[in-house]
């Protein structure tokens, strides 16, 4: 049973439709991040949490049936939202009769604080972060388990160490009005703007993502060049919103022409109004490149780490990532399941070679950005 753990409080557990049972699965042709129907089909057992998109097919990869059972009790310490994750956690925990979870959701970085705050008592057993830097920051405070090979194995190098593993993937991109510019008028280098832009910019400086990427061009490009970075798109008079999403939408609603933003902000924008004049521009090994992955790591302290990290392989199953596919509009991380929406592969993408943990480091960034006139 799961319990969900709010401010200290037991809430009441909600139970979602989950739609399972046997779908074809169209073979893929072409390359890699094209889904394209074909005439080879096989029968599978896999299921999709929620209701689905039109014309999606059963993803591949190991199903949840496959993996090992989960039974014992376990809590879950999640940065993720409930509103995001919620029904797949509730979809783990209905597989299982004899598996109990509580789930406490709250900000990564506060979950961090809190598991070390804690020390030996905590009851925490999985931390469950929104992003790599949190992961990186538990780890660096000594208060994670080392992750088997098996487990670690079934994403890329890049996006797990022996401490932590990426769940689930986003990318950094340039959202563009598509009625006032064409592909070609968005700089590929995202230090070029506003000085080779000619258009109105936004963005969301008080939002963690935002901030990651100024940390990631810190660490990329230097201090004394992200100052003046940032000096140059709040002197050309960029716009500031509370969040990616409202940036994408202002895009889409032609108040703005572009905005620095995470990829699935402008995937839920066209969810909602497949018509609206947004697409995505993608500039090319640097800061704006940037792929960051949610993930989990084992708490030192997990009473059953086997239990734990059976959980955490179940994030990685082919039920849990076509849902991070459908309904989150990130980028699965394990091989077989394809991404929603126009969007190049991860091999396709040019991403900067920068530590992902290292984007915890935000406070410098904060500061940096208050100097250069940014309204964090």
């Amino acid at each position: 049973m799961t319990h969900h753990d709010t401010d200290g409080r037991d809430v009441a557990r909600r139970r979602f439709l989950a739609a399972t049972g046997a779908l074809g699965v169209a073979g893929l042709a072409g390359c890699a991040g094209e889904s394209e129907d074909t005439d080879e089909t096989t029968t599978s057992s896999i299921g999709q949490i929620g209701s689905g998109r039109a014309g999606r097919d059963a993803p591949g990869g190991t199903s949840i049936a496959e993996m090992p059972d989960l039974a014992g009790e376990l809590t879950v310490y999640s940065g993720r939202g409930e509103f995001l994750v919620g029904e797949l956690v509730e979809y783990i925990d209905e597989q299982y009769d004899d598996f109990s979870l509580t789930v406490r959701y709250a900000g990564s970085t506060d979950l961090v604080n809190q598991i070390v705050n804690e020390g030996d008592g905590s009851p925490a057993d999985v931390f469950y972060s929104v992003n790599a830097g949190a992961l990186g920051a538990l780890a660096d405070a000594g208060r994670t388990r080392s992750l088997p090979t098996s487990l670690t194995d079934l994403v890329r190098g890049e996006f797990h160490t022996d401490q932590w593993i990426g769940t689930s993937g986003r990318a950094r991109t340039v959202p563009y009005n598509t009625e006032t510019l064409d592909e070609s008028d968005v700089p590929a280098d995202v230090m070029a703007f506003p000085t080779e832009f000619d258009g109105d910019l936004g963005w969301a400086p008080s939002y963690g993502s935002c901030q990651a990427f100024v940390t990631a061009m810190r660490l990329i490009e230097g201090e004394d060049a992200t100052r003046e970075w940032v000096e140059s798109v709040v002197d050309g008079g960029i716009t500031a919103y509370a969040d990616e999403f409202a940036a994408c939408q202002a895009v889409a609603d032609g108040e703005i022409d572009a905005a620095f933003a995470n990829h699935y902000y402008i995937q839920r924008v066209l969810d909602g109004s497949p018509d609206a004049s947004i697409a995505a521009a993608f500039t090319r090994g640097d800061a704006g490149a940037m792929f960051n992955v949610a993930g989990a790591a084992v708490v030192d302290t997990a009473a059953d780490a086997t239990l734990a990290e059976n959980f955490v392989r179940h994030l990685l199953s082919a039920e849990a990532q076509d849902y991070f596919a459908r309904t989150t509009f990130e980028y699965p991380l394990i091989p077989d399941v394809e991404p929603i929406g126009d969007l190049p592969t991860i091999d396709e993408l040019d991403v900067p070679d920068v530590d992902l943990a290292a984007l915890s480091d935000l406070e410098p960034t904060i500061d940096l950005m208050r100097d250069a006139g940014a309204e964090v």
